[in-house]
């Protein structure tokens, strides 16, 4: 249906963000994200399941989010508790009292024929706003302008695609789902920056337990474009960050295009077609007027009130940034490592408890365990199916990084050790055990032998290893290969050396 809030506002040029790129003139961008609260179980206004997905069309409905005439809403009291941690977490204030609206417009997907929504119309009274900002890098922090809770149309499906559709059918199951619409202000200048803002929100609202954002349709975004302080177009219909991505793209080379043939460009919505990869005309744009909003009499202002939001902001998790934080400067994790792990709630819970538990005490076990998640078990699982049938644990990680530590087995060793383990969940102890895992140290006799077996195969290698060192790495490679993984690398590399005659490690 029509776009969901007032959106980012086009001006005349500067501003953050507002530089001119090298191909033309400066673009302005901001966005409109819907995030379904994906974590309750009900709709916003109503008991029914708001989980629609793989429902029947138009099971998950009832007299009260069809709008049947005599039906009161009631309101969804944790939708408006995880609506204030939306909120909190980009750093927005919540009024003492927020308010709702209708928004009245006609579309087939709005039972009601209006859509019960949040505006600032007689001051603050939306869940979120004053002050609330993202850091995407870069020096460039985008703004949040509002964060409001509003209620899901429907779905629209077309038989045979939307231009030329022989049949139009909607499914109500998502009419009534809760979301926050979260507005910014246009401070970015390229769609590059509109996608890494898109993957921090989608971190942060997954981070706190308000939405899984990795379900279909659980976040959408529309784009605002202006180009040289040119009329706003919002690009709307884009069903992945990736497509907004190409989509603001080649809204911002279409306005430019115009501006250099003298050509005017006109404030509009425009669609995004997947197929042709192009924005198309979709109608003139709405103001807030055309809407003809009224104070939604059936919902009662709400009084949050100080306290109330101190105690749902206190419930919530430790947010990201903190969490990368603490991972670089009090774990010592390297940067990367710590920007990668922090934002994956799953993995950093994994990560932490692992930490805790004697394994990952050990010298060098924090690292050992979050280098097994970012590499192996992030490889493994990179998928909601994967990571369901994951039955490595915490325990796991731990006594793997111990074991390492130790000097008892290898990391190539552990890291087959970890790779059973999430297939099967034995105790890693009982994998090394029974696998033969345990590392062959420089001290006895049967890695000396390997290195003297792979000398004499690999002669020629050898013969290059002696003048040059690099060469080395060829034949300690062998001997892994030859042990299976157990062997102590440097103490291969020393053996290796003292066998060419070099000496010393």
């Amino acid at each position: 249906g029509p776009d969901g809030g007032a959106g980012a506002l086009s001006g005349p040029g500067g501003g953050p963000g507002g530089g001119a790129g090298a191909d033309g003139a400066a673009a302005r961008i901001g966005l409109e994200v819907h995030c379904q609260i994906t974590s309750l179980r009900t709709k916003l206004f109503c008991p029914c399941p708001s989980d629609y997905r793989g429902r029947e069309p138009n099971a998950s409905v009832c007299p009260v989010c069809m709008g049947l005439p005599g039906t009161l809403p009631r309101l969804n009291r944790r939708a408006v508790e995880k609506a204030v941690m939306v909120a909190a977490s980009l750093g927005c204030r919540t009024p003492e009292r927020i308010a709702f609206f209708r928004k009245n417009y006609f579309y087939p997907d709005l039972p009601k024929n209006f859509q019960i929504t949040q505006l600032d119309a007689y001051g603050p009274s939306s869940v979120g706003g004053d002050g609330g900002r993202i850091d995407v890098g870069g020096g460039l922090a985008v703004r949040v302008r509002r964060v409001q809770l509003e209620e899901d149309p429907g779905r629209i499906v077309y038989g045979g695609g939307a231009r030329g559709a022989r049949a139009t059918l909607v499914d109500y199951n998502r009419a009534g789902t809760a979301l926050v619409e979260i507005v910014t202000e246009p401070d970015m200048d390229s769609p590059q920056q509109a996608r890494r803002f898109l993957g921090i929100l989608a971190d942060t609202v997954a981070n706190i337990g308000a939405s899984d954002p990795s379900l279909e349709g659980a976040m959408r975004a529309d784009g605002n474009v202006s180009v040289g302080g040119g009329p706003r177009v919002e690009v709307k219909n884009v069903g992945s960050f990736h497509d907004l991505e190409k989509a603001l793209q080649f809204e911002i080379t279409r306005q430019r295009s115009l501006a250099g043939r003298g050509l005017p460009v006109l404030q509009e919505t425009r669609h995004w077609d997947q197929g042709r990869r192009v924005t198309v005309p979709a109608r003139k744009k709405e103001a807030d007027m055309d809407y003809r909003y009224l104070p939604e009499g059936d919902v009662p202002p709400v009084a949050v009130g100080a306290e109330a939001v101190g105690g749902i902001v206190g419930g919530m998790p430790e947010g990201v940034a903190a969490r990368r934080a603490r991972y670089a400067s009090d774990v010592g994790l390297p940067a990367q490592v710590a920007d990668v792990l922090s934002a994956d709630r799953f993995y950093s819970a994994m990560f932490d408890e692992a930490l805790a538990l004697p394994g990952g005490g050990a010298e060098g076990g924090a690292r050992e365990i979050a280098n097994m998640i970012t590499t192996d078990l992030m490889g493994m699982a990179d998928t909601r199916e994967r990571r369901g049938a994951l039955r490595a644990t915490a325990a796991h990680l731990a006594d793997l990084a111990g074991a390492v530590a130790s000097g008892s087995i290898t990391r190539a060793s552990a890291r087959e050790a970890l790779r059973e383990a999430a297939r099967t969940g034995r105790p890693a102890a009982e994998i090394i055990r029974d696998r033969g895992m345990e590392a062959m140290g420089g001290g006895g006799d049967e890695l000396a032998r390997v290195v003297r077996g792979v000398l004499a195969a690999e002669q020629a290698a050898a013969e290059q290893a002696r003048s040059d060192p690099k060469a080395v790495n060829y034949l300690v490679g062998k001997v892994m290969a030859a042990t299976s993984g157990r062997a102590d690398p440097q103490q291969a590399i020393r053996l290796i050396r003292e066998g060419l005659g070099a000496g010393g490690p």
